[in-house]
């Protein structure tokens, strides 16, 4: 074999070394758990416990129900709002589609305290519906609040997906549709949504998933009885043997992988495509002056609800009083001096944790990328699915899998414990982020023209100085974008993040927001955390669009010449 198909095949392999280890192998110690006997052996004992504890049959339930219904108020803020954007004429649609995707730059335990107090039985809009209409709406109490502030949360998911299904069909169809007589909900209906119907799913799905695995949410309103806290309160509290722990775990995999492959099944065998592509190839319909003003009335109030989480912690972070008032009663920049006193170390321990991971992600998602696209070696695919894997990982799942696991591992030459280590959280980051930097690589090297790499390794480049000094650079773009998502997603992880911190001088950003807003005397600092931790996510957003539209402006220049 020659040298570089050996270097190759070692690449891969360590590769799959790194994925099987720190993924498959926690993952399938959960599931492994979950039905084995204390013995080693099968038992389907611990199912049989789980259902029989009331608590546990009425997590269950409250699981489905939150997902379900989060799904379904997305669908009925999202499907309006990407139809009416997309498919008519509608000044400033971009700026609306953009205000509707800010919500996942905050993370959704962050904005729960803050809608507590908007929305809340003694927040601003109760205190202001009982002065004027004696009328409390209990939106936030209990179970409502967990679907009302996950809907807020993760709605952009449909949109955006919707969206861009919607863009890439022929508004000919629509025009035929209606010259036959279909107009208004029915040519919707029987028509559009139909053929956009793959966008629909794949953010629905992805809606289903978030919504079920969520643990910071619930937590931070104080609401136990669904099925991720109670895997984290029975590890925690009654410890890493209790097998009813490991059933759940095993519940929220299973409902994850069974929501993206049911999505996928559900359209196996239909056909969606077009002879034209994008809602463009024809004008867009306009709407009549009435129409206008009620959709912008409409969707101006929606936007003030979805961007009502962002408007409350930036109050809240400025408050020193805010009880029973529609506004703080006292603003104090307080919070913001005791963030900076005593979670200097938070803050650092997040930009080297998650920039560790970014490049750990980039660094895989480079290499898988180039397996997969640029050599015939048997098996690459196999790479792209297990990296793609962790996306159906619930945190909760990989955390527990990592305490398992790894609790006996000593890291070499120092003595501690790798679950005592800082070490965990770049582990734990980089797997449950690679498939967002592989997806970047990839399209990325998909950009790049084969030739280009054959016409340096002619001029007598070996194939891995052709690698790094022609391939990777022609791939910064997309690498650097990968490098931005996965670091401002790690960034706001709190799921692995409560389970894998062992002590608070390890504890990154998001930990300190979850541990401030426990507490009703620190959520103004909280609150001031999660500011930083907004802006932070924010400023890497941008710079990632801002990098990808660079890299697109270059190479429309370089065709162009």
């Amino acid at each position: 074999m020659p040298r570089f198909g050996l270097a190759i095949t070692a690449l891969a392999l360590a590769i799959a070394a790194f994925l099987v280890v720190f993924l498959i192998v926690p993952v399938v110690t959960v599931v492994w758990v979950a039905f084995s006997n204390p013995e080693g052996g099968f038992t389907l004992s611990h199912f049989s416990g789980f259902f029989s504890l009331s608590l546990m049959r009425e997590s269950f339930g409250n699981s489905l129900y939150v997902a379900a219904m989060a799904v379904l108020f997305s669908t009925i803020v999202a499907v309006p709002l990407a139809y009416f954007t997309v498919r008519f004429q509608f000044r400033g649609a971009i700026l609306i589609q953009t205000l509707g995707v800010l919500p996942l730059i905050m993370p959704a335990f962050v904005g729960a305290a803050a809608l507590q107090l908007l929305f809340g039985r003694s927040g601003s809009v109760n205190l202001l519906l009982g002065e004027w209409f004696d009328l409390n709406i209990p939106v936030m109490d209990g179970l409502n609040g967990v679907v009302f502030v996950e809907t807020l949360h993760y709605f952009p998911f449909i949109l955006m997906n919707l969206s861009v299904a919607l863009n890439g069909i022929d508004t000919s169809m629509e025009e035929a549709a209606q010259n036959l007589g279909s107009s208004g909900w029915r040519l919707f209906r029987r028509i559009v949504f139909p053929l956009a119907l793959p966008g629909y799913l794949a953010g629905a799905s992805l809606v289903f998933i978030k919504v079920f695995d969520d643990l910071g949410t619930p937590l931070v309103l104080n609401v136990t009885n669904m099925l991720a806290p109670q895997a984290y309160l029975r590890v925690t509290s009654i410890g890493l043997e209790d097998p009813i722990g490991y059933v759940i775990c095993f519940i929220l995999v299973g409902f994850s992988v069974a929501a993206m492959a049911g999505s996928a099944m559900f359209l196996r065998g239909r056909d969606f495509a077009t002879l034209q592509r994008g809602a463009t190839s024809l004008l867009r319909r306009e709407l009549r002056p009435w129409q206008s003003t009620l959709a912008y009335l409409w969707i101006g109030a929606l936007l003030l609800l979805v961007l009502s989480p962002h408007l409350g912690v930036l109050l809240l972070s400025f408050s020193k009083v805010w009880s029973y008032s529609v506004l703080p009663d006292v603003y104090t920049l307080d919070n913001y001096a005791t963030v900076f006193q005593d979670s200097t170390r938070m803050i650092w321990n997040t930009f080297v944790y998650c920039g560790a991971a970014a490049l750990i992600d980039v660094v895989i998602g480079t290499a898988i990328a180039y397996l997969v696209l640029r050599t015939r070696l048997p098996g690459r695919q196999l790479l792209d699915h297990m990296a793609t894997v962790a996306l159906a990982m619930p945190g909760v799942v990989l955390g527990i899998g990592y305490l398992r696991t790894f609790r006996d591992v000593e890291l070499p030459f120092t003595g501690t414990m790798l679950t005592s280590s800082w070490l965990i959280f770049v582990l734990a980051y980089s797997v449950r982020r690679l498939p967002y930097a592989l997806r970047a690589c990839t399209a990325a090297l998909q950009q790049v023209h084969v030739s280009l790499e054959e016409a340096a390794q002619n001029l007598g480049a070996p194939r891995a100085r052709t690698v790094w000094r022609v391939m990777v650079p022609l791939m910064m773009g997309g690498i650097l974008a990968g490098f931005v998502t996965s670091f401002v997603t790690a960034a706001v992880e709190i799921s692995e993040t409560i389970l894998l911190t062992s002590r608070e001088s390890l504890a990154p950003m998001s930990y300190g927001i979850y541990l401030y807003m426990q507490s009703i005397a620190g959520r103004g600092p909280g609150a001031a955390l999660g500011v930083i931790a907004v802006v932070v996510v924010a400023l890497g957003t941008y710079a990632s669009h801002r990098i990808v539209a660079s890299r697109q402006a270059h190479n429309i220049a370089r065709r162009a010449t």
